[in-house]
């Protein structure tokens, strides 16, 4: 029988470990959800605060409850955009990037 590990350990491990990783994680998120997918880029989004500040960390910072803000980044989930934007600027803060728009010529 194979040893398997869990999805999200093995994230937050990769994530602990490396903060370029964090960083692009979390810009995906963003690219993701800029190019229509929503469902992609909340599921993104969620492992990256699972694998880093953590919801209760992240409720507590925004007043409201871990378990609203899981819903609204689960797959049922429809966050309003000032919600999804104070989210954004949290991490950005505790990661200490700030992600910009660049605009380029679709392919």
């Amino acid at each position: 029988m194979a040893l398997t590990r869990d999805f999200q350990e093995t994230v937050k491990e990769m994530l602990d470990a490396s903060p370029a990783f964090r960083r692009e994680l979390l810009r995906e998120a963003m690219n993701t959800m800029l190019e229509g997918d929503v469902d992609t880029g909340k599921a993104v989004l969620r492992s990256y605060v699972n694998g880093t500040i953590g919801f209760p960390s992240l409720a507590e910072a925004m007043g409201r409850s871990s378990k609203s803000l899981m819903r609204m980044l689960g797959p049922d989930g429809n966050p309003q955009a000032k919600n999804l934007f104070e989210i954004v600027a949290i991490l950005q803060k505790k990661e200490g990037v700030r992600l910009e728009l660049r605009t380029v010529k679709a392919a």
